[in-house]
């Protein structure tokens, strides 16, 4: 049984914690350049806002959203940065209000969802669970930006297991986003949690294996770090291929970061 209550208080964490990174900052400072090229505090915080938006309205009128949605599909880049400029050009206080606002909305729209329902999406629909863990998974992966701009490190949160999940559940999207051939069998991918535990996904038997810590296979599914600069181990070729080509995320490959000048 999932529960989506406490995944959706997971979602509202999160976005807490990056509030806390920006809630105070000067508005010079949401200029300040994130390891995104292009994008500013400014736009990792725009992004995050209007994909929240979508996400309401994708859970509070399907049909709204898929009216708009052939238009996004002849040319997606063009439309999320349509949405992520708007949002950076405004004033930061403004941009706080309406992403603090689309946050709150976006968790109550999702928590009235009919169990079972399959909500549209720019990729496959998606179950209100997914959605919840998509948005969670950009809103960390978004902070990391910020946080790096900002020289903070972050303390790792057990909320990184549905990030991981995410990682692991996209395994075959990422081979084929590259046009590539899935594994036929699934790997065995076990992960050190922040408190210590261990995190599990697939037989315990399977041939080819991942083992590291959760932050390290997070910030790789995220493109957040390079491989060349994490604790990540795999055993059997597909599994090593899978690190260099893994994205946690809908649409085309990313660039991903270059390795750190010490690797």
């Amino acid at each position: 049984m999932i529960d989506i209550t406490g995944m959706l208080a997971d979602l509202r964490a999160e976005g807490d914690d990056l509030d806390g990174l920006v809630a105070a900052l000067p508005a010079a400072a949401w200029a300040t350049a994130t390891p995104a090229e292009g994008w500013t505090i400014a736009h990792q915080i725009a992004h995050l806002a209007w994909t929240d938006d979508q996400a309401i309205l994708a859970a509070a009128d399907p049909g709204a959203f898929e009216a708009g949605l052939a238009e996004a599909l002849t040319d997606p880049g063009e439309f999320v940065e349509r949405g992520v400029l708007e949002g950076a050009a405004q004033e930061p206080s403004v941009l706080m209000a309406g992403w603090r606002s689309a946050r709150r909305r976006m968790v109550d729209a999702l928590a009235v969802v009919p169990a079972g329902t399959r909500l549209p999406w720019f990729g496959p629909p998606m179950s209100v669970a997914s959605m919840a863990t998509a948005r969670l998974m950009e809103t960390w992966a978004h902070g990391q930006d910020v946080a790096d701009a900002l020289g903070v490190v972050r303390t790792p949160t057990l909320r990184l297991r549905h990030v991981a999940h995410i990682g692991v559940r996209t395994r075959d999207f990422a081979f084929r986003g590259r046009g590539l051939t899935p594994p036929a069998a699934e790997f065995r991918v076990a992960l050190k949690a922040p408190d210590g535990q261990e995190w599990t996904w697939g037989p315990a038997g399977a041939d080819q294996s991942v083992t590291g810590p959760a932050l390290d296979l997070c910030l790789l599914v995220t493109q957040r770090r390079n491989r060349a600069d994490l604790a990540l181990a795999a055993v059997g070729a597909d599994a090593d291929r899978w690190l260099d080509i893994a994205q946690a995320f809908a649409g085309p490959p990313g660039p991903g970061r270059p390795p750190s000048p010490r690797s």
